[in-house]
């Protein structure tokens, strides 16, 4: 089986003066969650679309589903971790009690702050997911890379190497609960995402193709141009 997990968990601090996590805020009338969530819901593949919300959001993520997407059963609402990956691990949690957990059973995650991810993108996730065991979507750098202190540089990678991460992020959930169990405390504080599980113990993550339009929306100026990009998608 296979499942969206989307992370809903941020506060959104790096939006400045909003009151709401960023996931909650609107453009073109709808809140950026409903946005996302629209993505997935024709792909006739996703036993279930699982948002995972913070505690004390639950309520209102179900509110804006329901007022915004309608009743729909192929949508569950759950409580999210203390962390990303712990919220993964969630979901992974969810699905292992309401369904059972198989080795092809296939977690597609994703932000729920990237609104403008393609079908392409799911399908090629999905794919790569259940032959290769997981999968990372990214776009070439552009710019230079730089590695420093903060004041001086100790290196510049071959950017013909370099990629910039995205999501989804796509996994048979059980390599990944069982890869992340595998951890310990030190590895688990030093990971930045769920891919980078797999990449500390020597695993093959897969790249899939993203698109320089799948942002995530983090700073106001990305509220600007997200604006834009739903005006090209209604033109």
């Amino acid at each position: 089986m296979i499942f969206a997990v989307i992370l809903a968990g941020g506060t959104g601090s790096r939006m400045g003066s909003t009151d709401m996590p960023k996931q909650f805020l609107e453009i073109k009338g709808k809140p950026i969650l409903n946005h996302t969530i629209e993505k997935f819901l024709p792909n006739p593949r996703f036993e279930k679309i699982i948002v995972l919300s913070p505690r004390a959001w639950l309520g209102h993520t179900r509110e804006i589903i329901r007022k915004f997407t309608g009743k729909n059963d192929r949508i569950a609402v759950i409580e999210g971790g203390a962390t990303r990956n712990e919220t993964i691990m969630n979901s992974i949690k969810y699905i292992e009690k309401e369904y059972g957990l198989d080795d092809e059973t296939v977690i597609v995650t994703h932000d729920s702050v990237r609104p403008f991810l393609t079908h392409r993108i799911i399908e090629e996730n999905i794919e790569a997911a259940l032959r290769y065991g997981a999968c990372d979507t990214v776009i070439p750098a552009t710019d230079t890379i730089v590695e420093g202190d903060g004041k001086t540089i100790s290196a510049i990678p071959d950017r013909r190497r370099m990629y910039q991460g995205q999501t989804p992020q796509s996994f048979k959930a059980k390599i990944l609960r069982d890869t992340y169990m595998s951890l310990s405390d030190d590895e688990k504080n030093i990971l930045t995402d769920a891919a980078k599980i797999l990449v500390m113990k020597g695993m093959d993550v897969h790249l899939v193709q993203g698109e320089t339009f799948n942002i995530k929306i983090t700073y106001p100026y990305d509220l600007k141009i997200a604006r834009s990009l739903l005006d090209e998608e209604t033109v």
